[in-house]
Formats: structure tokens, C-alpha cells, sequence
């Protein structure tokens, strides 16, 4: 019941004007509402004003129930909660500011996400002491990506307010992106050579050689050496000691390669150095042989390369493994020659084509006997590849990055760039391939 209605005990107002009282009834004292408002007095006008003084709140009159708000309205979500960059930026820049606070009150909670070429991701952040601010762990951004700010803070007087934000990172309309193998974290041979190479020409090769640092624990001299302008590869004097630990830092985030070209890698790499494993292959005798930490642990027959395409001689480092690969010889040079679905236990030595691999094909009396190959070092194996095996045995006790060295072959030594070949570039060579010196 509200004050406009007219109320008859035991009854309703059986569809008359609820204004108006029924014939005979004594007068209606009429509600507030509907009467004229009496002219304040001094004394409350005087009243009023100091109330309106004191609290900064306009006085709320009549019947509707509404909030005084005494400490007047809320200030709006964007002044609440202060977000760098602003809502809708665009072509932020990596070392740009990416703060959240508030002038009064606190954070109350902070979630940032980024949505790039590897999905969405958290970002990890943390507010201050006094719930003020948050700012993120990391103080750069990845290029290329959105970035999404949901915060919620609450004021002295207990309002919560929330806030959504975006924004964009700079894209470069050229991305230089280098790629390496294997992956972090892997266990390697002493061999391995860090290599770099990158999807785009890099003009600026001292910029980005500045980005990229490979070190060693303990350390040792570690020197890079660019083949033309697409590879950049690290190596010590020396191969690796077993044990050491290598980090490769990748801090190619907005160095400008070129024009309109710039890095979008930020990461740190880690491998560890397993034992020192060489084997070296005498093509004219047939053989393999494996010395582990300096001790001869196995010898093996093998058939390499024949009479028109011999195997490379020289130092290289078995850059990857796979336990089944096909083999097509239209891929490198050789036409219809053979296409082999299944070849076993195979670890590639070059770019251009050498492996070490299972052979199942060639007769027993091969191994040890004869180079029939068109280039490869082969390893007795039997279809599907057999762990028992000469091939199986040399596998299963390989990792990338041991070192392998052939000997005694009609064929010149493996260029320094055809796969991680660098082993047979002299020392000051090799340093004078640095852009910065």
C-alpha cells in the first residue's frame, strides 16, 4: 500500500478513486505526496545547508526510496583503474610500460593474458605491498601478440570495481626467426655446434650477432661465424668437455635485421654434455670404430660410399636421429636410382644427404668387404631394424652431436657449412667469420 491509496478497513476500493473517500465517509487525511511541501523554516534551511556542506550530497527528498551517497558518486572504472597501455593501443613496442594501479583503495586481483602465434598464455605479475600496483615479472613484451587486462579493486568505502582492457603489440611487417636443433634441455655430444638459421636474409649481421650469446660452464672461449647471411654458428676452439653446461641466450626481440625486418625470439636455451663419443670410419678398410672417453668400446663393418660417389672424408656431427626414414634419391641428385620407404636407424651427418644408417638390403659379405653405397656409411641391419644389431648397437648408443670422422676415402673433406661441419675450419679462421670483428 503507498500513500495514494485510500485504505477501508475489511474491503478494497471497489473500482473507485482511491483520491476520493466514499459518501458519507469522514474526510481522508491525504498522503505527503500529494500535498504542497511547506515552506522550510529558518532554522531548517540553516540545517540544510550545513548537511549539504558537509557531505558534498545533494538532499533527496519525496516518497521513492533512493542511496545517499555521502561520499559522493563513484569515480568512473578508468579512473578507478589506471592500465597501461591504454584500452585499444596498438603497435606497442617490446620495452613498453605494462602497469595497472589505483589512485585510492586497492587491487584486489590481476589477470593479464597474451594471445600470440603459441596460443594464449598468463602473464605473470605481482602487486605491490600496499595492493596499489601490479606489474608484470618480465619487463618486455612479445611482439605480434593482443594482450587482454582484467582487474578488479576496491575502494575505502568497500566498492568493488572491475576493469577489461586490450591491447596490441608492434608486428613487423618482415619477423626474422632463427631455427636450431635440438631442442632445450637435451643432452648432447661433445661435438655439437650451436647453428642459427634464420627464415630471411639478415643485413644487419653485427646487430643480431650482439643478440645472441652461447656460454659455457666452465668456460671456454665460445666464437660464432656467419655462412653468408642467412647462418650464424657458435663452436669452442675445441669440442666440449663432457659435463659442461651451455646456455644460448636468444635476445633477438626488436633488433632491426634490416628494412621493416626485425627479431621477434626472446628465450634462453639450456643443454647439457654428455660423454665424449667419436667414431671414425676408414673407408678403405670398412670399418667403424667407437671410442667412448678415449677407449675403443666397439668396431663395426660398414660399407661406404663406391667408386662414383664416395663419402665425404673429414669431421662431422650427427645432427639428428630417426628410427625408420625413407630414402629417395630424387632428392638428392640421383633420380630413380632408389627410393627406400624403411630405411632403419638412421642419424643424418650432412645437409646434403650423408647418414649413417641400417642396411638390410645389401648382401652379409658387403659389411666389412665392399663400398657399394651412394655415399652413406651403411651398417648391417635387418627390415624394421633390429636392436641386436651393428646399426641397432651404434643407435642406441648415439646422441646428436657425437662426432663422427672419416678417413681415408677418394672423395674431398665436407664443406664447414654442409651440415655442422665447422670442425675442419681452422681456429683463426673460423673467428675471423665473426661480423664484429
Amino acid at each position: 500500500m503507498t500513500g495514494h491509496q485510500y485504505h477501508r478497513p475489511g474491503g478494497d476500493t471497489g473500482g473507485r478513486s482511491a483520491d476520493r473517500a466514499p459518501a458519507g465517509a469522514p474526510a481522508a487525511r491525504r498522503a505527503p505526496c500529494r500535498t504542497a511541501t511547506p515552506r522550510p523554516s529558518r532554522l531548517r534551511r540553516a540545517a540544510r545547508a550545513l548537511l549539504i556542506a558537509l557531505t558534498g550530497a545533494a538532499t533527496l527528498t519525496g516518497c521513492a526510496d533512493r542511496d545517499l551517497f555521502l561520499g559522493g558518486a563513484p569515480p568512473a572504472p578508468e579512473e578507478a583503474i589506471r592500465i597501461l597501455p591504454g584500452d585499444g593501443a596498438r603497435g606497442v613496442r617490446a620495452n613498453g610500460r605494462l602497469e595497472v594501479r589505483v589512485p585510492e583503495g586497492r587491487l584486489e586481483r590481476v589477470e593479464v593474458n597474451r594471445a600470440g602465434g603459441n596460443g594464449r598464455q598468463p602473464v605473470a605479475g605481482r602487486i605491490s605491498r600496499d595492493g596499489t600496483i601490479w606489474r608484470p615479472v618480465t619487463d618486455s613484451l612479445e611482439l605480434a601478440s593482443r594482450y587482454t587486462v582484467d582487474a578488479v579493486a576496491v575502494d575505502g568505502a568497500g566498492r568493488r570495481t572491475t576493469r577489461h582492457t586490450t591491447f596490441n603489440t608492434f608486428a613487423p611487417p618482415h619477423r626474422l626467426i632463427g631455427f636450431y636443433s635440438p631442442e632445450s634441455g637435451a643432452t648432447v655430444g661433445t661435438g655439437l655446434i650451436f647453428s642459427l638459421v634464420f627464415n630471411r636474409p639478415v643485413l644487419d649481421r653485427a646487430a643480431v650477432e650482439r643478440a645472441v650469446t652461447v656460454s659455457a660452464r666452465p668456460a671456454v672461449e665460445v666464437a660464432p661465424h656467419w655462412f653468408g647471411h642467412r647462418r650464424l654458428d657458435f663452436r669452442p676452439r675445441e669440442r666440449w668437455r663432457p659435463g659442461t653446461r651451455l646456455t644460448v641466450q636468444l635476445r633477438l626481440r626488436e633488433v632491426r635485421t634490416g628494412p621493416g625486418a626485425y627479431g621477434i625470439q626472446h628465450k634462453t636455451l639450456h643443454y647439457q654434455v654428455g660423454r665424449d663419443q667419436v667414431s671414425t670410419v676408414d673407408a678403405a678398410r670398412h670399418t667403424l670404430t667407437v671410442r667412448r672417453d678415449g677407449k675403443v668400446v666397439a668396431t663395426l663393418p660398414v660399407t661406404a660410399g663406391n667408386a662414383d660417389n664416395p663419402t665425404y672424408n673429414g669431421t662431422m656431427v650427427i645432427l639428428e636421429r630417426h628410427a625408420v626414414t625413407r630414402m629417395d634419391g630424387d632428392t638428392v641428385g640421383f633420380g630413380a636410382e632408389y627410393d627406400i620407404p624403411d630405411v632403419p636407424h638412421a642419424m643424418r651427418l650432412t645437409r646434403s644427404g650423408t647418414f649413417l644408417h641400417g642396411n638390410y638390403w645389401a648382401r652379409r659379405e658387403v659389411f666389412g668387404g665392399l663400398n657399394t653405397s651412394h655415399g652413406c656409411v651403411g651398417l648391417r641391419d635387418v627390415r624394421g631394424g633390429g636392436p641386436d644389431t651393428p646399426a641397432g648397437w651404434l643407435y642406441r648408443n648415439s646422441i646428436v652431436g657425437d662426432t663422427v670422422e672419416v678417413r681415408n676415402s677418394p672423395d674431398r673433406t665436407v664443406a664447414p657449412d654442409n651440415g655442422l661441419g665447422g670442425w675442419n675450419m681452422p681456429w683463426a679462421a673460423w673467428r675471423a667469420g665473426s661480423a664484429l670483428h
